[in-house]
Order: structure tokens, then sequence, then C-alpha cells
């Protein structure tokens, strides 16, 4: 069992990232007041260990909000989750990718984008599968014996 550590919504496109103790999930549209809403990347996701293992490898101590998803999450690994019902909360997260990191990784610190492209470090995107207020310190587990595509 995972746990949810910290929630950003990001007001506007190429916006800063806010951070927020509580949030809520909106079934089919992703983080409410958040800028990307709708589509199959209404929500993303990222590891606190991969984060921290990329700082060390960096020596740098940058804010994981540098990465720019939604959620971060510990002791859950996102690789290879594609087709796989995440609960956070009392909400669940259908998970349709691994998260591409974009030019903006290697503005922060050069070299981060190519290193958060090995092994789903960049983290994953999915789709809200139903509405919910979720906080920092929620549960965060895979559903069990769910039907794979």
């Amino acid at each position: 069992m995972g746990e949810l550590r910290a929630i950003w919504i990001k007001q506007m496109s190429r916006g800063p990232m806010d951070k927020e103790i509580s949030g809520r999930l909106v079934e089919n549209q992703g983080l409410e007041n958040n800028a990307d809403q709708g589509g199959k990347r209404q929500i993303t996701l990222m590891e606190e260990e991969v984060w921290t293992e990329l700082m060390d490898q960096f020596n740098e101590k940058l804010s994981p909000a540098t990465r720019r998803a939604n959620l971060m999450l510990k002791g859950i690994r996102l690789a290879h989750s594609k087709g796989k019902t995440l609960q956070v909360g009392p909400c669940q997260i259908k998970i349709y990718g691994e998260t591409t990191p974009c030019y903006r990784m290697d503005e922060a610190l050069p070299g981060l984008k190519n290193a958060l492209k090995e092994h789903w470090r960049g983290g994953a995107y999915g789709v809200v599968l139903n509405s919910g207020e979720i906080q920092e310190g929620d549960s965060v587990s895979w559903v069990k014996n769910e039907e794979m595509p």
C-alpha cells in the first residue's frame, strides 16, 4: 500500500504548479481547477522515490513540482501500469500510459528529460473514474481482481 504525498494544480497551460493539501477529482475530467481537463491525460502521477533518486543522481534539490505532475505517490510503482486501476483515497484512476517528459525538464536541469525517459521514471497519466475528495496522506493501492484490457 502506498500514500498520496502531494497534490499540485496547474492553473493554466505552462503556468506554475500550486501545491495543495487537498483536492477534488472529477469523473471523466481530472483534478478540479487544473488546466488539463478531459481526454485521456486528465491526471498525471509521479513517484516520490524516483524523484529522490534523480535528485541524488544529479546532486540537486529541485522541488518535485518541477516534474509538473498532479499527484506524487510513495510506495507505488507506476512502471508498466497501463490498463491498471489505481485507488487514491475514495477515487479510482485508470492508467492510460507513461508520461513522456518534455523539454521543460531540461530547462530546469540539463539531462533531466533523458533521465526521466528510462523505465517509466517520468510517471503515468490516466482518467478519473469517479469523483471525490482527496488529500495528502490518503492511502493509494492498485485495484485487485480487475479484468485487464
